[in-house]
């Protein structure tokens, strides 16, 4: 049994884990970051929560990069050069190991998800950024050697990130990407239905493939925009990697299938170096939605 511990935006959620991959008990609290030495020790008193006797490790995935036991920054909360593992060791007398969270989503569909079976297997998360995580013959690439594919560069001289760097994919194929692109396309034809699909709760990562679903031409013309833009990106990681399967998880991802996965094998195909030959990778929506967090950090054990 592994304890699991999902470091997210607004909330601490712990799961214990079974050595199938199955969550068979929850617990949750708000995330209330009062400093390391107070949240090693809710992070311990959380996993005592769900505690059982054979428990073998306590993971932690969170969003930012680690080294071992050490956090080295997160994106969410005041961290840097944190010794988490010594300070959780403190309170509960556990191992603790460290994950990012696109890492750990990756875990959690290697061992229930969309990558059961697998050796080779990626998860491309689409929210804020683009996350990668890489699972390469069944090992995880993590810690100091945790993939940055968001920060491939798909467009020379394009759009600036946040990294410093200009024309990152993950300016043009994350949430936020697409975000800009649908607003950009309600400036230039205010005809168009986006306005309608926008108007309740302003312009989100899905206006656009709602409105194209609806039959507006424009919101349909941002749509496959976007997906060449992430069939980019993905083409220059799977001609590097050949993985078996590649995921597709985040909030984009539930957009209708016709919309984004249908076309975005098609384009993938037409680019890959495997249509010359080898190993066809296939891309997949990813399984497991909110839980991929818990069960990979409770299953990074088994891959490090």
């Amino acid at each position: 049994m592994y304890i699991g511990i999902d470091v997210g935006g607004t909330n601490l959620k712990a799961g214990l884990v079974d050595e199938a991959g199955k969550i068979v008990a929850v617990e949750r609290v708000p995330l209330d970051f009062q400093g390391p030495e107070a949240f090693a020790a809710t992070l311990a008193e959380l996993a005592g929560k769900v505690l059982r006797e054979g428990v073998q490790w306590v993971g932690v995935g969170l969003p930012g990069a680690v080294d071992g036991g050490d956090v080295l920054f997160t994106t969410n909360i005041p961290m840097k050069d944190v010794p988490l593992e010594r300070l959780f060791r403190q309170h509960l007398d556990l191992p603790l190991l460290l994950g990012n969270d696109a890492d750990c989503a990756a875990v959690g569909e290697f061992f229930g998800g969309a990558g059961r079976g697998t050796r080779d297997f990626a998860v491309i998360t689409l929210g804020t950024g683009v996350g990668a995580g890489l699972i390469l013959n069944g090992k995880l690439r993590g810690g100091l050697a945790s993939s940055e594919a968001g920060h491939m560069v798909i467009c020379k001289d394009g759009e600036p990130c946040n990294c410093g760097r200009r024309g990152c994919w993950e300016r043009y194929a994350s949430a936020t990407g697409l975000i800009q692109q649908t607003k950009r396309a309600m400036e230039a034809h205010p005809e168009s239905a986006l306005r309608k699909f926008a108007a309740e709760r302003g312009v989100e990562g899905r206006t656009a493939f709602q409105a194209a679903e609806a039959g507006d031409e424009t919101a349909l013309a941002v749509c496959r925009q976007y997906v060449e833009y992430l069939a980019s990106g993905m083409v220059s990681l799977i001609n590097a990697l050949r993985p078996e399967v590649v995921a597709i998880g985040g909030g984009v991802s539930a957009a209708p299938e016709h919309l984004l996965l249908e076309p975005l094998r098609e384009a993938v195909a037409k680019e890959s170096f495997s249509r010359h030959g080898g190993r066809a990778t296939r891309i997949l929506p990813a399984e497991l939605g909110n839980d991929a967090g818990i069960i990979g950090a409770a299953m990074l054990g088994r891959v490090l």
